[in-house]
């Protein structure tokens, strides 16, 4: 892209993912030249977002589920943004507005690069959603230029359902993680440990494994803290309510510590990071966990298991299954503490050899340029 053609559109479902995931890229094609234009739906980070962009426009967008005519709605705000704006390249994120966006864009004749981060609950379980789905990737990814995978797996999988073509396939380490903001800090040094799960309070995300692990631990030892960290009130089929987030505080199993824009202070002060998601992309709060030296309890699934080497810097557990959780968390307090810190410093090795945010920004330009 040279001269006038360095106008670059990123498109993601609402600017908390653009503020926490993109930040780093748009930075970088900054710094490259590029004009670079956000669409977006607004939720309150899209001002944080403007300081860093040229323009930030609201995109009219669901977070919920498959709702045609609203959908429908999605693609004609994607298309007019598209005509007004006239980016040279688009660049997609997030399930819809990566099938939306992709649609749009035949119309509107601009290439699109997209990133898959996650398959969403959709590809969790096989029915009719699933079924809906993949349909609307294949129709949606068949003329984009590139497609970025955040693992082999969904790679994989989107190839075997022949969903799109290989040699529009390139694998990306995740999102990257910010080295020098995500420091190494010293594990703590105490008797009572704390394992805290991040993440949206979903089903989903192993939350409630996490709890029956919990309350079968409390039975047994009194040294150990459980808590959960992020976003209640989510609009997901598998959201966990507020009402048995309040009955697991009031029966002692764990502290909910609501959510919060900055996860390092929590980060410092556990003794081990739990994900017993049933499947992710590339977990971010995982890599950010391991870049930060701590111990990770992770499922033996895709997009989690690719940042955990058991016994190398945490443990892997079957997904869906609270007794093997429980098993290894127990080995975790059973594990000495210098082994536990030789655990964080292997993670914070792996972090840098494999998912350094400028190996995903230098892919990126990469594909822009060719």
């Amino acid at each position: 892209m040279k001269g006038n053609d360095k106008t670059i559109l990123i498109c993601s479902n609402y600017a908390w993912t653009i503020y926490n995931f993109r930040m780093s890229l748009i930075k970088r094609l900054k710094k490259e030249g590029y004009k670079v234009v956000v669409l977006t739906q607004f939720d309150g980070y899209e001002s944080i977002v403007a300081k860093q962009v040229d323009l930030i426009k609201p995109l009219f967008i669901s977070r919920k589920g498959i709702n045609p005519f609203i959908d429908f709605l999605t693609i004609l705000d994607l298309i007019r943004n598209f005509i007004i704006l006239k980016p040279s390249l688009l660049l997609l994120f997030t399930i819809k507005p990566v099938i939306y966006g992709s649609i749009a864009s035949k119309f509107v004749k601009v290439k699109a690069i997209v990133m898959i981060t996650g398959l969403g609950t959709a590809f969790i379980s096989d029915n009719w959603i699933t079924k809906v789905v993949k349909s609307m990737y294949r129709f949606a990814l068949s003329s984009v230029s590139v497609v970025f995978f955040q693992n082999v797996d969904d790679k994989n999988l989107f190839l075997s359902n022949k969903l799109i073509v290989s040699k529009s396939c390139r694998l990306t380490p995740g999102s990257g993680v910010d080295l020098d903001k995500f420091l190494m800090t010293h594990l703590p040094v105490k008797n009572d440990m704390t394992f805290i799960l991040i993440g949206r309070m979903l089903r989903d995300k192993g939350v409630r494994e996490f709890i029956d692990a919990a309350r079968k631990i409390k039975l047994k030892y009194t040294n150990v803290r459980f808590q959960l960290l992020g976003p209640l009130g989510v609009e997901n089929r598998t959201a966990i309510s507020n009402q048995e987030i309040d009955d697991w505080q009031k029966e002692g199993i764990i502290k909910y510590m609501g959510e919060t824009d900055d996860v390092i202070p929590f980060i410092r002060n556990a003794s081990c990071v739990v994900l017993p998601s049933y499947r992710e992309g590339t977990s971010r709060v995982l890599l950010e966990a391991a870049a930060m030296g701590r111990p990770i309890i992770t499922t033996n699934v895709t997009g989690c298991r690719e940042i955990v080497e058991h016994g190398s810097n945490g443990f892997l557990c079957n997904p869906r299954d609270y007794l093997d959780l429980s098993n290894k968390i127990e080995l975790m307090l059973k594990t000495p503490y210098q082994s536990r810190k030789i655990m964080g410093i292997n993670g914070r090795k792996k972090i840098e050899n494999e998912f350094n945010q400028d190996i995903v920004c230098d892919l990126y330009i990469d594909a822009i340029e060719n």
